[in-house]
């Protein structure tokens, strides 16, 4: 499993495979990822193109940003990536719901390679 889809899982109310699964639901049923571009166009801008949401449904693909977003979007929740890797005092991305409703806000870390929750 995804480091990524085990950190959501710390927070997220369902396993790290049930979470997956819903977000490749999500984006491959085209719902809103980023205001203003429709999620087929930001798959298709990926490495994978048309195949993205079937490689991300396997266990050993690696999830990233446009899972985090997706994850925003169906649990209304911020999403702060802290950037351990660098040492620099703007460390934080922060990935918000496009409906602007949140319930809470969860921060995990990334190393570069590796997600972590911060409990």
């Amino acid at each position: 499993m995804s480091c990524l889809f085990n950190s959501l899982s710390f927070f997220l109310d369902d396993n790290s495979h049930v979470i997956r699964q819903n977000i490749c639901d999500y984006l491959e049923n085209n719902k809103p990822v980023i205001d203003g571009l429709s999620t087929d166009k930001v798959l298709l801008m990926s490495e994978h193109g048309n195949n993205y949401v079937n490689k991300m449904r396997s266990t050993s693909t690696w999830g990233g940003a446009i899972e985090i977003q997706a994850a925003c979007n169906i649990w209304n929740v911020n999403i702060h990536v802290i950037n351990i890797r660098d040492n620099t005092d703007n460390n934080t991305i922060e990935f918000n719901p496009v409906c602007n409703k949140t319930n809470k806000t969860i921060s995990i870390t990334w190393n570069g390679g590796h997600y972590e929750p911060v409990k």
